[in-house]
């Protein structure tokens, strides 16, 4: 925190009331993932209920949900001690070890169908990252070798396919056995791009709790590389927000800007900072933070306090307003009032947070919609769980919170 001038008591009545909430909502969302998305018929978690509540019990099971669900459950019993979170992270790692896991190839699997076979096999780096992020998390939850090493294999093969040594980065996606991939996206909206942001970003998230929860020399250094080269390739300086695609020498090939991604990079590159401690690199990257939620708020935040989704050169591409660039609006805000001192952040939190509640949470079904439009509309064709739609955004955000917020 900025100790240039005391916290007023508006501030700390404001603080206090957003942990408290957090962690309400915490414990409501948990709930609702326990209650609905275990599979007991097949193993592991269901792939899919949609926007209606309805449940596909056949659906594909991919893997961003499943590593999302492990996270999840295993932050939250780190964050509660309540057993029964702990219980679900058991069968979230369980579940992945024995089907997610190439034992040939090495990485985890995109896509399985409902019974655990895998219908896409493909190496996605974002994936294997979330994989880290999840196994190193429920290390530090359980103590189990077996998380930890598969963690430090998933690294070493990231650092062996994707890392490019010549012009730096991370390549985007592979086939199964780790040769090139002929299709590098994540979805059919991406452009086929050798390296992205969005990939850049978690991998740097990824190896941050792995170098925390073990203190491996060259995870750090690696991390300490993806850093900096962060800072020095991603950042437009003048926008104070990140460019998205690049081909593999680094040409832009995208002008948009993603405000949930620059407000969720503002955080997460400060928590890698002063895991490093790096104090260069802290100083610099917490002016960078401050800077980028700056921007985001005055660019990106609309008037109900909600985050838009996207801009580009000439303004507003995309007004929708998703569920999970709110979690990360929070936590970012929070991030920057703590760096800043500046009281307008932690308005803007508590902004987004009445209308998360208001528009974000659906009052029948319990759990985040995916999304609405501007004007509020629920967008009606979205899943509320889903290979894209996990309790990791907004659990992370009630996290977050509770343990920034704690002294409040």
């Amino acid at each position: 925190m900025d100790n240039s001038r005391p916290i007023s008591s508006e501030e700390k009545k404001q603080a206090g009331a957003l942990r408290e909430a957090a962690e309400t909502e915490l414990r409501n969302i948990l709930a609702w993932w326990m209650e609905r998305m275990p599979d007991q018929e097949s193993g592991g978690f269901y792939g899919r209920i949609d926007a209606g509540g309805q449940l596909h019990p056949r659906a594909d099971k991919g893997v961003i949900l499943n590593t999302r669900i492990l996270w999840a459950f295993s932050a939250a019993a780190r964050t509660t001690g309540l057993a029964e979170y702990a219980g679900m992270a058991e069968r979230a790692c369980r579940y992945i070890l024995e089907h997610f896991l190439d034992r040939v190839h090495g990485g985890v699997f995109w896509m399985l169908d409902y019974r655990g076979a895998p219908v896409q096999p493909r190496k996605q780096v974002y994936a294997q990252a979330f994989a880290i992020y999840a196994l190193a998390e429920y290390y530090a939850l359980s103590g189990k070798q077996e998380a930890l090493e598969t963690a430090m294999e998933l690294f070493l093969l990231i650092e062996k396919y994707s890392r490019d040594p010549e012009w730096g980065g991370y390549y985007e996606a592979f086939e199964k056995d780790w040769q090139p991939a002929a299709d590098l996206r994540l979805s059919e909206k991406e452009p086929q791009a050798a390296k992205t942001m969005n990939t850049h970003l978690h991998i740097l998230e990824a190896y941050t709790r792995l170098f925390e929860v073990d203190g491996n020399q060259a995870v750090g250094s690696a991390l300490h590389g993806l850093a900096n080269l962060m800072q020095r390739r991603f950042i437009d300086a003048e926008r104070h927000s990140l460019h998205l695609f690049f081909s593999r020498k680094w040409e832009r090939m995208s002008h948009e800007v993603s405000f949930g991604h620059d407000i969720e990079y503002s955080w997460l590159a400060t928590e890698a900072a002063e895991i490093l401690q790096d104090e260069a690199l802290s100083s610099d990257v917490s002016r960078t933070a401050v800077h980028i939620a700056g921007a985001v708020l005055q660019q990106g935040v609309d008037a109900d306090g909600a985050l838009l989704n996207e801009a580009g050169p000439q303004g507003l591409t995309d007004t929708d307003k998703h569920w999970w660039p709110q979690a990360e609006a929070m936590v970012g805000f929070i991030n920057a009032w703590q760096l800043s001192g500046e009281k307008r952040f932690l308005d803007a939190t508590a902004n987004c947070w009445s209308f998360i509640q208001t528009r974000i949470k659906d009052p029948k079904l319990g759990e985040w919609r995916w999304g609405v439009t501007r004007t509020g509309t629920p967008l009606p064709l979205q899943d509320i769980a889903g290979p894209w739609k996990a309790p990791y955004h907004n659990s992370r955000m009630c996290m977050e919170a509770i343990k920034r917020l704690a002294e409040y």
